[in-house]
């Protein structure tokens, strides 16, 4: 082979391998770059779930807490005063004399004032004999019945619990509540203390049946959760003040279904005190018994007796009566008290309602066919 052959061809291996080697740097170095972004990515990755570990809140830090915080304000200040209220009813067996304890049902009640009497719903503690309280600290007190009023549902009692554990809840104004304003409703439904349910006043002057038959008007409707147990236990409003005494709920289940009642504070405050001071709501009353509804035919409330030495019988009424004869004689029938037609016994009762003791009524009455006028004064259904 030709010396020129031979350099031409070492030549050519010697440029291919420079050339080789060339690209094979520019790889390199192309790979070492894309690395170096893949490695400059990493710290930032790292960075960023670090961040995410120091700023995770810890079990002890503050939470910034904003619209919740009134709400929590509100409850922190009023479940103090909302007590769990067990009833039982004591019996003794007629021939072993062993006395027996049977659980009638649980509910709630409130501190109305600082000598420790306590309200909740008359059905709370309707058939019981022994009353039990707990408070939100835990401790029990056996509590002593004050009185009631099953016309109102609404009912007192008493415990002996240091001074410091009686806080009453501050009394708000209930003819100021409006529809869509908040309500805020704390007691123990099915038996789990210290419950709070949130909601908004639903509707105004709602009428409902208490356990005695009686009508209770202008009562309270609210969608905050209203559920067995929570019987007796108070309705707030936004400033934690007492706007109501929840005490039904309509529901076809007897579980919530967003349509709750309560009596309002306004009927509370006049009540109550009567209850305190008398052990019954003090009354006007006009001294007169009532034959029940079902016996007259005719619109209007019908006297079967009337109360000796009370204002029926100072201006004359008559109830039922016999002629020596036997024929029986029907007693007057009260058509109107004032301006108030009276179209049953319960108009009767519930227009009285609108009268204190001492006030002057006139009455419009049905004797035998004949229509009368009568004045009188009412008495109180309290003896002081």
């Amino acid at each position: 082979m030709k010396f020129s052959h031979i350099f031409l061809a070492l030549l050519l291996l010697s440029g291919g391998f420079f050339t080789g080697k060339y690209f094979s740097k520019e790889q390199e170095n192309t790979q070492i770059t894309d690395n170096q972004d893949v490695i400059n990515e990493i710290p930032q990755e790292i960075n960023k779930k670090s961040a995410q570990v120091l700023n995770k809140p810890s079990l002890n830090s503050n939470i910034n807490i904003t619209s919740e915080s009134a709400t929590i304000a509100l409850f922190e200040e009023a479940a103090p005063s909302v007590v769990f209220i067990t009833t039982t009813s004591q019996t003794q067996n007629y021939w072993s004399m062993d006395l027996r304890e049977i659980p009638k049902g649980t509910g709630t009640g409130f501190m109305w004032d600082i000598y420790g009497h306590i309200v909740t719903n008359f059905h709370v503690i309707e058939n019981g004999n022994i009353f039990n309280v707990t408070l939100s600290d835990q401790s029990s007190y056996e509590a002593e019945f004050v009185g009631a009023s099953p016309g109102r549902d609404l009912a007192v009692l008493k415990i002996k619990a240091p001074a410091e554990k009686l806080k009453p809840i501050p009394l708000g104004r209930s003819s100021n509540v409006k529809v869509g304003q908040s309500a805020y409703a704390i007691g123990n439904p099915f038996g789990f203390d210290q419950t709070l349910t949130t909601g908004v006043i639903s509707a105004l002057g709602r009428e409902i049946t208490a356990s005695n038959g009686r009508k209770i008007y202008d009562v309270l409707q609210t969608d905050a959760a209203i559920n067995p147990g929570n019987s007796g236990g108070p309705l707030l409003d936004s400033s934690g003040k007492l706007i109501g005494v929840n005490t039904a709920i309509y529901s076809p289940s007897g579980a919530y279904s967003g349509i709750g009642f309560s009596i309002p504070s306004d009927v509370v405050n006049f009540v109550v005190p009567d209850l305190i001071e008398y052990g019954q709501e003090k009354r006007p009353i006009i001294g007169i018994e009532l034959l029940p509804d079902a016996y007259v035919t005719e619109s209007g409330a019908m006297i079967r007796r009337v109360v000796p030495n009370s204002p029926a019988e100072k201006v004359g009424l008559k109830g039922l009566s016999r002629t020596r004869s036997g024929r029986l004689t029907y007693g007057d029938l009260i058509r109107k008290i004032d301006d108030q037609v009276i179209n049953n016994n319960n108009d009767l009762m519930e227009t009285l309602e609108n009268y204190n003791p001492d006030d002057f009524i006139k009455l419009t009455i049905d004797r035998e066919g004949e229509l009368y006028e009568v004045e009188l004064k009412l008495t109180s259904s309290v003896r002081e």
